[in-house]
């Protein structure tokens, strides 16, 4: 089987292109952690509004499509119903799409607006600022990432369980750009790396919370050296519950760390400032309507500046660095489910609570430094991998909510890097359900390599910087996607709506009466 999936294309030039970055960035990491600073400002400078422009349109087009006559086709056969229950679907969803991200930015980047904000004309650390801080976090956590997610799940999961195709990102194409192997084989090789740097960033900013979590509990430093260790104890887990399949690791996992966020959500709401917390929730839905069509298309060609190249570009590219595995993630969990119901879900549920648990955290940190000048946005700004602990530091069992948070973002990572090894040795080998052991090996090791290799060279920004080149060349290959949807909905028949069905069956029953007669 190893012999075999090195004859695959794919898997053999994809693989060999991350183990020469992991080579160069292991033997010259500071040339290494310079050109990937150049190529971030060459690809945030020149091709920003390209970001922006794409995830917009894709906004606009799954929502038209949910609620076209179109949203009644199922992903699977007409009779099939959903794999896993709402629960499940859901934890898989939140732990795949968000994971260790969410816990590392849902209180550091509202309170990093805060410290800073968005606007120039706007007084920092002030009511004003406390205010876009959350509605700017609102934005980039809401539905513009996981609208990337799901066109991608959208034509997989249609070409996967629909039409019995195998799920790589060049099938789900060929209505677009037909099926020439070389054009083919190119497609997927670009998925595949930026699968592979979108998972590694997730992976390094894991780590580096997990690292301040340690240092913040037991006293531990922010090394390279503590980092790298903790990378090989994820990848140790990861590479257990890979082995035991989607249905029982992956699937238990999520459950557990959905459980494990609501039991974290549930206590902050009620030993936090609650009031507080519900009406910033309220009012941050109310300024993500109000903002979003200004916020998702603002760039800064007057004033100058990079902030919006900095945090809003950087999510989108983030997001679709690593859409190809979490669509097609999305896509295996949601078999079954109609396109409407899949949009919906996928679209608003995950967003909602992720926008809750921001106002929660955040909302909480927002608090403290309102009304007790508890420095935290100042913490967060010195080191950003503080601002959860020093956040529990208002919390009652600090120590041991601590503890939870390291053990939560543990789990979301080791879920993210269980889910990514499944679908990257599913992509590398002719789209598989059941892909071999053997890839899933050489997958496990190559994102633990990337991801160190990454965090020595340069940190958060090298991070930032591998998910944003990585991201560009699949940008275009997303629009491509809205298009080869669209071609596979005109050939498809449209399923009976119950209504109709009854109607026909009343003017069936009048005819055959009247034969009676």
């Amino acid at each position: 089987m190893g012999k075999m999936i090195w004859k695959n294309p794919v898997f053999s030039i994809s693989a060999v292109i991350i183990l020469l970055l992991v080579l160069l960035g292991a033997v010259i990491p500071e040339q290494f952690g310079l050109v990937s600073s150049r190529l971030f400002d060459f690809s945030t400078v020149n091709f920003g509004w390209f970001y922006l422009f794409a995830v917009f349109i894709i906004i606009i087009f799954l929502v038209g499509l949910a609620i076209s006559k179109y949203g009644a086709i199922r992903l699977g056969g007409e009779n099939e119903r959903p794999e896993f229950s709402f629960f499940s679907w859901i934890g898989m969803l939140f732990s795949a799409g968000f994971g260790a991200g969410l816990v590392f930015w849902g209180v550091a980047e509202p309170m990093s607006h805060f410290f800073s904000t968005p606007f120039v004309r706007v007084e920092a650390q002030t009511e004003e600022a406390a205010r876009i801080a959350m509605g700017y976090s609102f934005f980039h956590w809401g539905v513009s990432q996981w609208s990337v997610f799901a066109i991608v799940g959208l034509v997989v999961g249609f070409l996967q369980f629909r039409k019995q195709k195998n799920g790589l990102i060049s099938t789900a194409l060929e209505p677009v750009t037909g099926s020439n192997p070389v054009v083919k084989n190119t497609i997927d090789t670009f998925s595949v790396i930026a699968t592979v740097m979108g998972i590694a960033t997730s992976i390094g900013l894991g780590v580096l919370q997990m690292n301040g979590g340690l240092h913040a509990v037991f006293g531990m430093g922010n090394s390279i050296v503590t980092q790298l260790v903790i990378i090989f104890i994820i990848f140790v887990a990861y590479m257990l519950s890979s082995t035991t399949g989607l249905n029982k690791g992956i699937r238990y996992l999520s459950n557990l760390n959905l459980g494990l966020a609501i039991v974290f959500l549930v206590f902050v709401l009620i030993t936090g400032p609650t009031v507080f917390i519900l009406e910033t929730f309220i009012l941050a839905i109310g300024d993500y309507f109000t903002n979003f069509i200004s916020y998702s298309l603002r760039l800064q060609p007057y004033q100058g500046g990079t902030w919006v190249r900095d945090w809003t570009i950087f999510y989108w590219a983030w997001a679709i660095a690593w859409s190809p595995y979490v669509g097609t993630f999305v896509a295996r969990v949601s078999r079954g489910r109609t396109i409407r119901e899949y949009v919906m879900g996928v679209m608003i549920i995950p967003p909602a609570i992720a926008c809750l648990w921001i106002a929660a955290f955040g909302g909480t940190a927002l608090w403290n430094d309102l009304n007790k000048d508890a420095g935290i946005a100042a913490a967060v700004n010195a080191d950003i991998t503080s601002a959860l602990f020093r956040t529990f530091e208002h919390l009652p069992l600090t120590n041991l909510l601590s503890f939870l948070s390291i053990l939560l973002i543990l789990t979301f990572l080791v879920t993210s890097a269980d889910s990514a090894t499944y679908i990257l040795s599913s992509m590398t080998t002719f789209g598989t359900l059941q892909p071999p052991q053997a890839a899933k090996v050489v997958w496990g090791i190559l994102m633990s390599a990337i991801a160190g290799v990454l965090l020595y060279a340069g940190g958060l920004e090298a991070l930032q910087t591998a998910s944003l080149i990585a991201a560009l060349p699949f940008t275009s290959l997303l629009l491509l996607l809205a298009i080869a949807i669209v071609k596979l909905l005109r050939k498809e028949p449209l399923p009976i709506r119950k209504a109709d069905l009854r109607r026909f069956r009343r003017l069936e029953k009048a005819a055959n009466e009247d034969k009676k007669k």
